[in-house]
């Protein structure tokens, strides 16, 4: 990733200023993710998920639940037509918006959180590409396809497909770190250990609470 004494000076004025929010996405990206061997379970586990093409359609436990999802909608739905620089139509932003809250949900993770990633890696960019290959909303990198889906990367352009490998390579990151959400989180980036990545998502994430 960013290596250079000046690139690193930039980075910390970023997060000083508070603009690491709108600037994040060329600071960082999932490229670095490395590809690391899967136990036989969790390869197992993971494809399954993949596999289910369940659509994202929400439930509900009662109509005050349902109220409450319209209402995030709406408001997030505001903000991110804020947010980003490309002009994204509202059907456009709902869809979006219902399938992160759908994914991350299934995943265990919470929703600000994915936001805020998906804020970092791609600027909410649907055919977001890096220099190393890694792709769309959350720059899942191509390898992932191999390893838990059926080997087609062009998939990872879709954004269900996107979002659902996105949600549960962070989960299983995260199983992986016992919880630690800042391992978790370097990891995702391949820059584990270090601290600039996970603070521009959790910054980034105080903005979609």
């Amino acid at each position: 990733m960013i290596g250079h004494t000046s690139s690193r000076h930039s980075r910390r004025c970023v997060l000083a200023l508070g603009l690491a929010p709108y600037l994040a996405p060329y600071f960082a990206h999932a490229g670095n993710q490395l590809e690391e061997p899967l136990a036989n379970a969790a390869r197992s586990a993971l494809s399954a998920a993949i596999a289910n093409h369940a659509p994202p359609e929400p439930e509900f436990s009662d109509t005050a639940a349902r109220i409450a999802y319209v209402r995030w909608l709406g408001e997030m739905s505001t903000r991110l037509g804020r947010a980003t620089r490309q002009r994204l139509d509202l059907t456009t932003r709902q869809e979006l918006l219902q399938t992160i809250w759908y994914e991350s949900r299934r995943a265990g993770l919470e929703t600000s959180l994915v936001l805020g990633l998906v804020q970092v890696e791609s600027a909410f960019r649907k055919h977001a590409l890096s220099s190393v290959g890694a792709r769309g909303y959350m720059q899942v990198m191509p390898f992932w396809s191999r390893l838990i889906g059926d080997g087609d990367a062009s998939k990872l352009f879709h954004m269900q497909t996107n979002l659902r490998f996105g949600c549960l390579i962070l989960r299983h990151y995260l199983d992986r770190e016992n919880g630690d959400l800042f391992m978790a989180l370097g990891r995702y980036n391949g820059s584990r250990g270090r601290a600039e990545y996970p603070t521009l998502v959790l910054s980034a994430k105080r903005r979609w609470e």
